[in-house]
Parts: structure tokens; C-alpha cells; sequence
């Protein structure tokens, strides 16, 4: 058995917070009016109204909102809590994933290579493919505690899920070719788009799920570093 260290949450309330208390400013009439004024239509705010459904993790290129998840998977994903959707956008992608149900081996290998949590938490602007349970499971029980207890082998493999840049699907769809943390691994390559797309092969189970510093794609199979180049 695997001993992972449990990863530290990093607490994400503010965001949470804000996403609920921000709504539209409203205009209107005051007390002192005269007639005239009272009788014009209150002017208007620029800023639409939204709902925490509706607000995403920060602004930038690449960050989605709760209204954005796509894919079959998305309905294994809890409906409510921190490993819901809603509750996975204020926390750092390392810790949002550990409250997943559909990514406990992947949390298990991360956290089988020492740092790795740390750095994908606290490195802004991520896009990351994590394979779901089922990808680890088609390896088989002892290639991935070979792959656990080999940190050294493990950590290129994991860096290949990461772009250090955050897309959403339709950046991703019109990318072609992108780069991952593991530079040696060579291009990942992106074909189709929506529920159609693909990286290096794999399908697409969950797409657009948003968390703090990262837009998360589960997929159906472990990349492999070098298939590409």
C-alpha cells in the first residue's frame, strides 16, 4: 500500500465570498428629486448581473466558470461540496483535485513525487489533463506502484499533463500543438473540440473545470511523454 502524505488546503473563502456578494450595481431615484428627475428612468449599470453558478476563479485568458463543465464524465463529479464543481473553483488545482472522486490515483501519484503539490498549487495559470481512476487502473496494479515508488520516472510523466498556460476548450480547440511542463517530452497534440476533442488520443471525460490557478480536462488515458515527438 501507498502511504501519500494528505496535500494541504489551501483555503480559497475570499474568492468564494466575493463570487457570492458580487452583484450588479442598481440605479435609482433619491429622495431630494425634483419632479423632473424623479419622472426619468434610473440609469443603468454597465456590470451584469451574475451568481456564484456563474462566476468564474479570477479573470485572464483561460479561466472558466461552473456554467462552462462539459463532457460524460462531469456526472460522476458531486453535485455539491468541495469535490463538486462549484466547490473545486476556489481552491488551487493540487488541492481541488484531491476532493475529486474521479481522481484519487492521480492525487496518489502526485503525491508520490515530493514538491509536486506545492508547485502546481502555487504556479499561476495552468492548464492540466488529469486522467481519471480508470486510465491508472488500465496499467495495472503493479506498474503503478512501480511508478509510485520510482519518483524519478514518475515526475516527467505527471509534468507531461501540465501546460503552463491556461486554456479553456476553445483556446484548446484551435491550439494544434502545445507544450507541456516536461519539455523533453515532446508537443501534445489537440484535435477536435468540445466533447469531440482529444490530446495525444485521449478522449475528453470532464472538460473546463475551473479551479483557483489552473482549468482542469479529466481525461480517459495516461499520456505518454515522447509519444508525439
Amino acid at each position: 500500500m501507498i502511504f501519500v502524505r494528505k496535500i494541504r488546503r489551501i483555503a480559497g473563502a475570499g474568492i468564494a465570498a466575493a463570487a457570492i456578494l458580487s452583484l450588479a450595481a442598481c440605479g435609482g431615484t433619491e429622495g431630494g428629486e425634483s419632479a423632473e428627475d424623479a419622472e426619468s428612468p434610473p440609469a443603468q449599470s454597465s456590470a451584469p448581473e451574475s451568481s456564484p453558478a456563474t462566476e468564474s476563479a479570477g479573470g485572464g485568458e483561460g479561466v472558466t466558470t461552473a456554467m462552462d463543465v462539459y463532457g460524460p464524465g462531469c456526472a460522476q463529479v458531486p453535485t455539491e461540496g468541495e469535490g463538486s464543481v462549484q466547490g473545486m473553483i476556489d481552491d488551487p488545482v493540487a488541492t481541488a483535485a484531491s476532493n475529486n472522486p474521479l481522481l484519487t490515483k492521480l492525487v496518489a501519484a502526485v503525491g508520490a513525487v515530493d514538491g509536486l503539490a506545492d508547485t502546481l498549487n502555487s504556479t499561476d495559470n495552468l492548464t492540466v489533463f488529469a486522467p481519471a481512476d480508470p486510465a491508472f487502473e488500465a496499467l495495472g496494479e503493479e506498474k503503478f506502484n512501480e511508478l509510485a515508488g520510482n519518483p524519478d520516472q514518475l515526475a516527467p510523466i505527471l509534468q507531461y499533463h501540465v501546460i503552463p498556460q491556461r486554456y479553456d476548450a476553445e483556446g484548446l480547440a484551435g491550439a494544434g500543438e502545445v507544450e507541456s511542463l516536461n519539455a523533453d517530452g515532446g508537443p501534445l497534440e489537440i484535435e477536435g473540440s468540445g466533447e469531440d476533442m482529444t490530446v495525444n488520443g485521449a478522449k475528453v471525460l470532464c472538460g473546463n473545470v475551473p479551479t483557483a490557478n489552473a482549468t482542469v480536462f479529466v481525461i480517459d488515458t495516461v499520456l505518454t511523454p515522447g509519444a508525439n515527438s
